[in-house]
């Protein structure tokens, strides 16, 4: 995953008009129903696939400002990782899951985190229960093979929205099978089934976009409460404790260096350089200023590429050249940006 993606732990929302469309593909009891998005973000997509439902709604979120924001609209929210949280299985009616688009880190091996999560938490889902996943065209092959054996009535669509078709996003809906249901499964039903999840990515532009108006309903069924349990560490918990610990102000002399103050005046005038040198270093980094001028500035060093064309033989020769240069970034108190290069 890119570093910006990273700094969201993977979070790219389903854009609402695509949820919009999802929730008509979905037919809801009178009566409550469990939902689950084990990677709810701040709610926002499960609330508008459940719009208007009497249901109770589940979510785990990594990060703790998105999970605070779904609290609002579910009934649950854990605040941890998903591989942390334990449950029942067949307790669920529908799960949607829009896990990130990752590997995972192991020391054997690394798997697409698409798989992971559909390893995870596909047994939380009953029998007839509704899937509804959300994952880039190219990763579906990733999970062809649970889904060949444990869904039916599979339907693939392409979504359509700007942040979809730059992710290359597909919606697969499905019915998780009975017990039954799989032992009467062929190979060759679930061979076939398998190479079809996995020739989409080739066929992407082929496949049917997201209709506004369902070509196949998805009734899901009715359920008792669920119950989530966390396992894990409560992070943030420990994160705001371990400055208060007497180890931790022992060891924060050694693994924090003393910051350095420096000041005097230079012997002889800085020319441009020095100053290069400095702006560099990150030691004209800081607050400068006061009222509507006051603003933060930090220098970095940045490399730029020059480009010439020369004839030669009669053809024309693109050299580059690189080089450094200085980039000070400045924020004012009034929110302004600017970058000077």
């Amino acid at each position: 995953m890119r570093p910006a993606g990273r700094e969201r732990l993977g979070f790219f929302p389903l854009p609402i008009g695509e949820a919009e469309r999802i929730r008509k593909f979905l037919q809801f009891p009178d009566q409550d129903c469990p939902v689950l998005d084990p990677c709810i973000g701040d709610g926002v997509a499960l609330a508008k696939i459940t719009h208007q439902a009497k249901l109770l709604r589940y979510g785990i979120e990594l990060e703790a400002d998105r999970a605070k924001q779904a609290r609002s609209s579910a009934s649950q929210v854990i605040h941890g990782n998903c591989f942390d949280v334990q449950c029942p299985v067949e307790s669920f009616s529908l799960i949607y899951l829009n896990p990130p688009y990752d590997f995972e880190l192991g020391e054997q091996k690394s798997q697409r985190m698409e798989k992971l999560f559909l390893e995870h938490i596909y047994r939380w889902l009953k029998p007839g229960g509704i899937l509804v996943l959300v994952v880039p065209a190219k990763r579906v092959a990733d999970c062809a093979v649970l889904v060949s054996i444990h869904f039916r009535d599979v339907h693939v669509y392409r979504l359509t929205e700007p942040d979809s078709v730059r992710y290359q996003q597909i919606a697969v809906l499905g019915v998780r099978r009975t017990r039954q249901e799989r032992d009467r499964l062929g190979e060759r039903e679930i061979i076939q089934a398998q190479l079809w999840l996995a020739s989409l990515e080739r066929e992407l532009q082929e496949l049917p976009p997201l209709p506004s108006e369902p070509d196949h309903v998805y009734v899901v069924p009715p359920g008792p409460p669920a119950r989530l349990v966390h396992r894990g560490l409560p992070l943030d918990q420990i994160e705001d404790l371990l400055p208060k610990s007497s180890a931790y102000r022992q060891v924060s002399r050694v693994i924090f260096a003393p910051r350095a103050d420096v000041t005097g005046r230079p012997l002889t005038p800085l020319h441009g350089g020095h100053v290069g040198l400095l702006c560099t270093a990150g030691m004209l980094n800081g607050v400068f200023g006061e009222g509507e001028t006051r603003h933060i500035a930090h220098w970095q060093s940045i490399k730029l590429v020059d480009k010439s064309e020369e004839e030669e033989d009669g053809k024309t020769v693109i050299r580059e050249k690189e080089r450094f240069s200085n980039e000070l970034t400045l924020v004012f108190s009034s929110g302004e940006i600017a970058i000077l290069k």
